[in-house]
């Protein structure tokens, strides 16, 4: 079997299909794979770092936001998209797959769109609560769509009936334990709050988060461990002196990233963060309760309608950014770190949501496709 994958932008286009890339590779290692992105994007780095074959087409997204600049690219990408479905037929004939999944993102248009007129059985993968430009228009092209959350069916006109697969969440996240994460990481019986606004870093959290940890840390009852993100580094430390903050107490841990998130998030009773689709996913199979704060600044407001999938079913706690202050979020997250009854409550419906068997989903839909050649 030989399976082409398809998508870019984000790491959250990209690592659902490293991780079914693997799965495959686990079940079938004779299995061939190889992928389609965009040239010079991140999964051209990320791709041929997890050993899959990676092929590019030079392609780009169009603007929504209409200004002179943006016309002006938006020309540029329909010049662009000629050449890109040229070179993506031409590649899908060289490479012949047997099936081709699309994660989203732009790239996946004209890969995905070549192969259903070349009679290539496709299927798509859906992320997000509220579905992608991309993944839309692909929908009624081809053999099966699949959703990591049950709330974006209602965005498509498939073929067939979505299959719900989730999303695929890392084994060691999945596996890892409350007890052994607190015996790696040293705990007593304190509560723990996670904090993160991702790799980059999200200002209005690293401010607002500040003022949590100023409220709490002097009492020394709880633990706290924050990532700054790359352009937090500064900006954290300088806030937290402002505000009388001790840095080097015993119960204040502040680092740019987290490396160790499977050990952390299991350990946490509490996590404040944004609400990317694979966060999510993350959130509900440990069972975690939390505070999200969506970010604006994506299509759709996507990161929004992933929040509500939790928030809805009482897994969680929302703060939209334009409602966000530091005095609101110390006032969500004393009035839950306090009260231990709820937070189970919540980590019960958290775990509701979750998908354990993602991976096995997903790679059943893919032999099924190539099964009915």
């Amino acid at each position: 079997m030989k399976v082409l994958f398809s998508g870019g932008g984000t790491a959250g286009h990209i690592n659902p299909a490293i991780a079914v890339a693997g799965y495959i590779k686990e079940n079938q290692p004779d299995a061939e794979l190889c992928y389609i992105g965009k040239k010079g994007g991140m999964e051209s780095r990320l791709v041929p770092n997890a050993g899959i074959e990676f092929h590019s087409i030079d392609v780009e997204g169009f603007q929504r936001k209409i200004n002179f600049t943006n016309i002006k690219r938006n020309i540029s990408a329909i010049a662009k998209l000629g050449a890109a479905s040229k070179n993506a037929r031409k590649l899908l004939l060289e490479l012949k797959p047997d099936v081709v999944m699309g994660t989203g993102g732009y790239v996946s248009g004209p890969v995905l769109r070549q192969a259903a007129k070349l009679g290539i059985k496709c299927c798509i993968h859906e992320q997000n609560a509220f579905a992608g430009v991309a993944n839309k228009m692909l929908a009624p092209k081809v053999d099966a769509v699949m959703l990591a959350m049950p709330e974006a069916e209602k965005y498509f006109d498939a073929k067939n009936k979505p299959i719900v697969t989730g999303n695929p969440v890392r084994t060691s996240v999945i596996s890892m334990t409350k007890e052994k994460a607190r015996e790696i990481l040293g705990l007593d019986n304190r509560p723990m709050i996670l904090s993160f606004g991702g790799s980059l870093g999200a200002r209005r959290i690293n401010e607002t988060v500040a003022d949590v940890i100023a409220w709490h840390w002097k009492s020394g009852e709880i633990v706290h461990y924050h990532a700054t993100g790359k352009y937090g580094t500064e900006l954290m430390p300088e806030l937290l002196k402002e505000k009388g903050v001790d840095m080097e107490a015993e119960n204040i841990h502040v680092t740019e990233y987290i490396d160790n998130m499977d050990v952390l998030l299991a350990a946490a009773d509490l996590v404040i963060c944004r609400s990317g689709a694979i966060t999510i996913s993350e959130l509900a199979v440990q069972g975690k309760p939390s505070v999200l704060i969506p970010s604006p600044n994506v299509a759709e407001n996507h990161q929004y309608h992933n929040a509500m999938t939790l928030v809805s079913k009482g897994g969680a706690e929302i703060i939209e950014e334009k409602d966000l202050s530091g005095e609101k979020l110390t006032d969500v997250v004393s009035g839950l770190i306090t009260d231990k009854a709820k937070l189970e409550k919540m980590s019960e419906n958290a775990k509701k949501c979750a998908i354990f068997d993602t991976n096995e989903r997903i790679y059943k839909v893919i032999c099924d496709l190539y099964n009915s050649k």
